[in-house]
């Protein structure tokens, strides 16, 4: 099925089965192969894994700061990392185990079951902390269905730390710097990480509220800078988007050059598009046809068209379409 696939057209309805669209880009645009770190990002990273130390990253939304713990994962031959996705309403014992304690209650009542165990459940930190050790120093505290895998060392990603309330970083202090945590519900029991495969934590932020000084004295930080090298960009993008390598590339230049130019602070969008939002609207271009060889104010239809990709706010498109009719004429 060739682009436009929707039309509005109710007598367009496909009869024969649904219609065969394209497979997401997602596995493509998130391959921890394809990522593209800075000098000063890979110096931060190495002196992170030196001192054992959390890695804390900030940056605009869009940079690669979670994809950072997927590239740091792939290129040290670890699994996956374990990602915990800070929430507002997220507490310190989340990052490690959850504990039903109603369904615990329950249970207890109706004589089912009295253990406190069946009613935990591990998560990121918790997980990778239990696979740091061997299985038979940790089988007590493995629920039925666990697969521990053998004594490892893993990647944990602490996404959006700053998402939590301010008392969460507070309530981590000893736990993030040593590796341990402490379990009540199964007598208060200590679970350390294995001092050979400490887990390597890496939290990221988005800035949105200031972290606590002593957590920050725990760190290694680094802000990843928006990437203003067009040729940095170009190599960035490149690795994230088919069919756009090679040749007279006229398509990318161009698209880099209008990009670069939305994100001046004189034209005024209330919110700057991201690099992600930059790979996705080339990914746009490409999929309706638009020419690699070609100036893209020769393509204006399609620029306009894939607007909503790259500008995410109303009044924002009018001043942008307002930039572009300039730039591209």
């Amino acid at each position: 099925m060739s682009f436009p696939y929707y039309t509005g057209n109710p007598r367009r309805r496909h009869v024969d089965g649904p219609a065969h669209l394209p497979r997401s880009r997602r596995a493509r645009q998130t391959d921890p192969a394809g990522y593209i770190p800075d000098a000063g990002l890979v110096d931060a990273v190495n002196v992170a894994l030196l001192l054992g130390q959390p890695l804390l990253l900030t940056g605009e939304p869009g940079t690669g700061k979670t994809q950072l713990a997927y590239s740091l994962a792939w290129e040290l031959g670890f699994d996956e990392p374990f990602v915990f996705e800070t929430k507002s309403a997220s507490v310190s014992r989340d990052l490690f185990y959850i504990y039903d304690a109603l369904s615990h209650f329950r249970a207890v009542q109706t004589g089912v079951s009295g253990n406190a165990l069946d009613f935990i459940t591990w998560n990121a930190l918790g997980i990778a902390i239990l696979r740091s050790r061997l299985e038979s120093d940790v089988k007590q505290w493995l629920p039925s269905g666990f697969r521990h895998g053998g004594a490892r060392r893993t990647v944990v990603l602490i996404d959006e730390i700053d998402k939590a309330p301010r008392d969460f970083p507070n309530d981590l202090l000893n736990e993030v710097e040593n590796l341990y945590f402490r379990v009540p519900e199964l007598g208060n029991v200590r679970i350390v990480a294995n001092e050979e495969l400490r887990p390597i934590l890496v939290l990221t932020s988005n800035s949105e509220k200031s972290l606590p000084e002593a957590f920050l004295r725990r760190c290694v930080y680094y802000n990843i800078p928006f990437p203003n090298d067009k040729n940095l960009l170009a190599e960035i993008v490149t690795s994230r988007v088919g069919g756009i390598d090679g040749g007279h590339n006229k398509l990318l230049s161009d698209a880099l050059d209008l990009f670069f130019e939305l994100r001046k602070p004189s034209n005024g969008l209330h919110k700057r598009p991201s690099t992600a939002e930059l790979i996705g609207w080339i990914t746009a271009l490409r999929e309706m046809g638009t020419p690699i060889d070609q100036p893209l104010k020769h393509n204006r239809e399609s620029v306009f068209k894939s607007l909503s990709v790259l500008v995410k706010n109303q009044e924002d498109q009018t001043t942008a379409r307002n930039v572009i009719e300039k730039t591209l004429n």
